[in-house]
């Protein structure tokens, strides 16, 4: 896509705003719905779809709604961000014409405030030319699921990094600027690619020099795995400079030997066929081999020492030690094994779920069961308490009346005819006889249910559905 950054000047706050929210919308979700992202978004006056149009104007966003109604960030609207970013941190001022075009990134001119020209490299991972960067680059590490928006982030702070170190330690290689999110600002490199030299006035010099760069990194714990003449760039002095970094490995990798054989092969390719460089061969008289003349100048692997720096392993780059390939191998023996024996294991895993099913269900009811059982056994124990109660109540209460009444008696024998005593016995055996009949009244069957106030009544004789309920409800 190509990038236009006219557009730049015409976005408010509201619309960066907006980019922003989509972008943390993005961390787990593919495409951002767009109820999310006008929550994160939280514009003071609305207007969210609005300004969501406004971006899709310009190809900032893209619109799906296949599976439901969202938006994800697109590669222009990510750069908007990463220059808006720098702009504000005060990197540069303005954006020129683009100087190069990769297979994994586009190169840009920018100018700071005082007129400085640096490079603005941004990446592009996921293009057509160039999509197997999962299986070509350790981006990823243990990460099983990607986005190319989020692995041209891993490949920019990663380059950065390498960039940063390889400069103070000497290395010709630009000078790290800043960077943010896919982009890495670099000092400009005033030369040519050294694929588009056609002659060289110290050909033999300049390969001694490239191929004593490939030795040296080697020496720090690295290989550039990528270290041909399109990244090798030369001035008008033929002074070498290294570019793009991203792939860089340990040489403590498991296919270490390999990269840094296929680097030194590239460089004396190139210069046998262009700068017609000669490299004397000899025949073996045992086996009746060629062998070159110039394994005094063809660096070897195996014989390089790797004590003068630990690069590798400060920059975290890509390598597997001793350790790690046997706790792979382990892994790997271990993960056989178990797709082996997976098949009876499934099959007893079904067994076991369907047991456990029968048993729950078995449970279940047992436990409904019970549960039917207990409120019944509870009601029952109730109810003959109740009875024992009232029949305790019903004994006493006649207990109570016996000698009341011999005690009248006596009374009445004693006192004559006194009318107060008359008229307290005829209350106390009123209210006898009624607590008599109550207790009688419960221990035969209990009180009637009492029907509810609200109780619909039938009209003209003819019965609804709700005074049924409520009926029914009431004998319950």
């Amino acid at each position: 896509m190509k990038l236009d950054v006219n557009a730049l000047r015409y976005l408010s706050k509201d619309d960066f705003r907006v980019l922003t929210a989509v972008e943390m919308g993005m961390r787990n979700h593919e495409i951002v719905p767009s109820e999310l992202v006008e929550r994160i978004a939280s514009l003071k006056h609305g207007g969210t779809y609005k300004v969501l149009k406004n971006l899709l104007k310009y190809k900032l966003l893209h619109h799906d709604s296949s599976k439901y109604d969202g938006f994800r960030l697109t590669y222009l609207g990510y750069d908007f961000l990463a220059i808006k970013t720098l702009v504000n941190r005060g990197v540069f001022v303005a954006v020129g014409r683009q100087i190069g075009v990769g297979k994994e990134s586009d190169i840009f001119e920018v100018a700071k405030e005082d007129g400085t020209v640096l490079a603005m490299k941004l990446h592009r991972l996921g293009r057509i030319s160039f999509r197997s960067v999962k299986s070509k680059r350790d981006y990823l590490r243990h990460r099983s699921s990607y986005n190319w928006l989020y692995l041209s982030r891993l490949a920019a702070v990663k380059e950065f990094a390498f960039m940063k170190a390889l400069e103070e330690h000497g290395f010709p290689v630009p000078s790290a600027v800043d960077c943010n999110r896919h982009c890495v600002i670099m000092s400009l490199v005033e030369g040519y690619p050294l694929v588009q030299v056609k002659q060289l006035q110290n050909p033999d010099v300049v390969f001694e020099t490239i191929i004593g760069l490939v030795v040296r990194l080697a020496e720090h714990g690295l290989i550039h795995c990528d270290f041909n003449e399109f990244n090798i760039m030369i001035d008008d002095d033929e002074k070498v400079t290294m570019i793009d970094f991203p792939q860089m490995v340990s040489v403590s990798h498991r296919n270490a030997q390999m990269y840094f054989d296929r680097d030194v092969e590239c460089i004396f390719k190139f210069f046998r066929k262009r700068f017609n460089l000669t490299f004397h061969e000899s025949v073996d008289d045992e086996n009746d081999v060629e062998i070159d003349n110039d394994e005094s100048v063809r660096p070897c692997f195996s014989s390089i020492s790797k004590g003068v720096g630990s690069l590798d392993k400060e920059l975290a780059a890509s390598g597997f030690t001793r350790k790690d390939q046997e706790d792979i191998e382990k892994f790997i023996e271990n993960g056989l094994e178990g797709d082996a024996d997976s098949g009876g294991e499934e099959d007893e895993a079904e067994d076991t779920d369907g047991v456990e099913v029968e048993h729950l269900h078995i449970s279940e009811e047992e436990t409904l069961n019970g549960d039917e059982n207990a409120e019944r056994q509870r009601n029952h124990e109730a109810c003959q308490i109740d009875v024992s109660e009232n029949d305790s109540d019903s004994d006493n209460q006649e207990e109570n009346e016996n000698r009341i009444s011999g005690n009248n008696s006596s009374e009445m024998r004693d006192n004559g005819g006194e009318s107060r005593d008359e008229n307290e016995d005829e209350e106390l055996n009123k209210r006898l006889n009624k607590q008599r009949r109550r207790a009688i009244a419960s221990a035969s069957g209990g009180r009637k249910a009492r029907s509810s106030r609200n109780t619909y009544k039938d009209k003209g004789r003819k019965s609804s559905n709700n005074s049924k309920i409520h009926k029914q409800i009431s004998i319950w």
